[in-house]
């Protein structure tokens, strides 16, 4: 069974299946997360959602570096968890199927390319604080 953070689904609402790869990306007794200023205005794990016809490691490394600006290496699975969301970007409910990555930060090769995301880094018990989502906070608790 797949744990559940957030909200539970709406009755009668239907949400379409959204997977996402998230990475946890420690360095120097510090993580890098991105902030996410619209449509939520909150930190959040770099990531993303999975492209029809990419795999979930293709997508981490894409969506890392769109949100933060560096590439990674040795990526791991670490394990799953899904919300249940709208996405006002997207005009839509979905339920976020959200796979998390432990992978290392290598090199920033310049600012995040994805609008509105900063990447910033932070002591680990700061972003357990800071992390909009209950899911991304327990992932980063059991890492730390």
């Amino acid at each position: 069974m797949i744990r559940r953070y957030g909200r539970p689904p709406e009755s009668g609402q239907r949400y379409m299946m959204r997977p996402g790869a998230y990475a946890i990306l420690p360095r120097d007794g510090k993580v890098l997360v991105t902030y996410q200023a619209d449509p939520h205005d909150e930190f959040q794990l770099p990531g993303g959602g999975i492209d029809p016809g990419e795999g979930p490691i293709q997508a981490l490394h894409r969506e890392v570096f769109e949100e933060t600006g560096y590439r990674i290496a040795a990526p791991r699975r670490l394990g799953v968890f899904r919300r249940f969301v709208f996405m006002p970007e997207y005009d839509l409910f979905a339920e976020k199927l959200c796979h998390i990555y432990l992978a290392f930060p290598v090199r920033p090769l310049g600012p995040p390319t994805e609008p509105g995301h900063v990447a910033v880094w932070m002591p680990p018990e700061v972003a357990l604080a800071e992390l909009y989502n209950d899911g991304d906070a327990d992932f980063l608790a059991s890492v730390i």
